[in-house]
């Protein structure tokens, strides 16, 4: 029997970043967010994850401003705004008051719809995002990091489900950041997940990193999932999501209902396709699917990075035994997902971990601050158990963290206004709470934001049908740069 499946759009955040190291500007945005408003997605994701982060660091644009902006160009769909908790946008906790804050200045600036998650699936690093934001009248969604390993069970999961809902939430979604659903698991994770959610909805959000979540898309609809969150195709697929277009039309030939204009999402493909082409920009391919993905479940970008920067300690050629260690070291510190900061610090040891062997040194003879401070719990809970005598060896003796991380950093409003203030907003002020003096002076010496961007004169798509409708021409040849 058929469902009504809702769709997410996530071209637009995690699209780009996933393909184009998180580089669409606003200006690329403009042609492109009217008709994404336009197709019918229950949300339309904007902000959040690197995007923030790469805004002001790289882009030299103002986030707030986005988002300003984006709300005069998307006017029926809600822009979602992504966070990692009780971090924001970065790998640090936060203070309570920044957090708060934070979730007025959402509302202010015209997000409508929150998605929330904590790396470690610690709902302590929750409960003041959530409630901040639904007190500021924002729908929230926050999502629970999918990872396979021998303690995230099914039951594992509803737990964690039946601990949003006790704080109050507006569903739930999967967050499968390295794309490690499989069709089996499905079967039994949505069911139990559903169970535990009654009337509230469940979401997808998988990425292509295995190459089985258009599939794996298909077959959470089939056992219960409400809202998949996909790409429009030119940057679906690889390290992104699955397409918009393709699921759509698998969805409808199983029997479902989507209420998606793909007429808009064509047109937003082809924007992208001419965007790409323009900017030297890698589009969407699928993957093959590799066993050994399952094992360290590093995502592919991060992989790439790891190539560039084991040629600069002569160690390109080990990328694989790195990987085979990445895999030990995570099962060492009890199954931490691998999603950031978690999957960096993997990483990170496990290089220091091969490193140490080839000059005689055992595993774990030099530790990095970070994963000390994960072990004794500085971060949250961990899912599984490390020996005792790897977690002396790593704590050094020092006292396990049991508090809620956030509770033990001291409120920062206060001490930010008088250190670094007057500020001109509230945005500001967060601005100078999340980045340093170097980095919120460049911001603000950048000025507005552009929003000016070439226009495309033939769209491609629409070349190809001219040219194959024109009955004189029996045959035709597309060059990859057409003029």
């Amino acid at each position: 029997m058929g469902r009504k499946v809702r769709l997410i759009d996530v071209t637009i955040r995690d699209g780009h970043q996933c393909l184009w190291a998180t580089r669409m500007t606003t200006a690329m945005m403009k042609e492109i967010a009217p008709k994404l408003d336009e197709a019918g997605f229950e949300a339309i994701d904007l902000v959040g994850g690197a995007v923030f982060d790469v805004c002001v660091r790289f882009l030299r644009e103002d986030p707030w401003e986005r988002m300003r902006i984006l709300n005069t160009w998307v006017t029926k769909t809600p822009l979602i705004i992504h966070t990692r908790g009780q971090s924001l946008f970065t790998f640090e906790f936060f203070a309570d008051d920044i957090v708060e804050l934070a979730a007025e200045r959402f509302a202010a600036n015209g997000m409508r719809y929150h998605t929330v998650y904590d790396a470690l699936n610690d709902i302590r690093n929750l409960e003041i995002p959530i409630r901040a934001a639904r007190g500021h009248g924002i729908h929230v969604v926050p999502g629970l990091v999918y990872t396979h390993s021998p303690v995230h069970t099914d039951e594992y999961y509803v737990r964690k489900t039946k601990e949003l809902m006790a704080i109050g939430v507006d569903g739930v979604f999967i967050k499968d950041p390295s794309g490690l659903l499989t069709p089996e698991r499905i079967a039994t994770l949505v069911p139990a997940m559903k169970k535990a959610l009654g009337d509230l909805p469940l979401q997808l959000h998988t990425h292509c990193l295995s190459g089985l979540a258009p599939y794996v898309a298909l077959q959470a609809v089939e056992h219960g999932v409400d809202t998949v969150h996909t790409a429009t195709s030119t940057l679906a697929n690889g390290a992104s999501h699955p397409p918009t277009e393709l699921f759509t039309r698998n969805c409808r030939r199983r029997g479902h209902e989507v209420d998606i204009d793909l007429g808009p999402i064509e047109e937003v493909a082809q924007r992208l396709q001419f965007i790409a082409e323009h900017e030297d920009k890698p589009v969407g391919k699928p993957l093959e699917y590799d066993e050994f993905h399952f094992h360290h479940q590093v995502a592919g970008g991060m992989i790439s990075n790891l190539h560039h920067q084991l040629e600069t300690v002569g160690l390109q050629d080990r990328i694989e035994e790195i990987l085979e260690e990445a895999g030990r070291v995570r099962a060492d510190l009890g199954h931490p997902i691998v999603v950031s900061p978690f999957a960096q610090y993997i990483v990170t040891q496990s290089v220091l971990n091969v490193m140490g062997q080839d000059q005689g040194r055992d595993r774990y003879s030099t530790v990095p601050d970070e994963v000390r401070l994960y072990v004794r719990g500085g971060y949250g809970e961990i899912a599984g158990k490390i020996d005792q005598n790897l977690y002396d060896r790593i704590t050094a003796g020092a006292e396990p963290i049991t508090e809620r991380p956030g509770a033990l950093v001291a409120p920062a409003l206060g001490r930010i206004r008088k250190s670094r203030g007057p500020f001109a907003s509230d945005d500001d002020l967060l601005l100078a709470a999340f980045y340093d003096d170097t980095q919120y002076d460049a911001l603000k010496e950048a000025g507005a934001i552009g929003t000016d961007y070439p226009i495309m004169r033939t769209p491609l798509l629409t070349l190809v049908k001219e040219l194959a409708e024109r009955p004189a021409i029996k045959s035709f040849h597309i060059s990859q740069n057409p003029t």
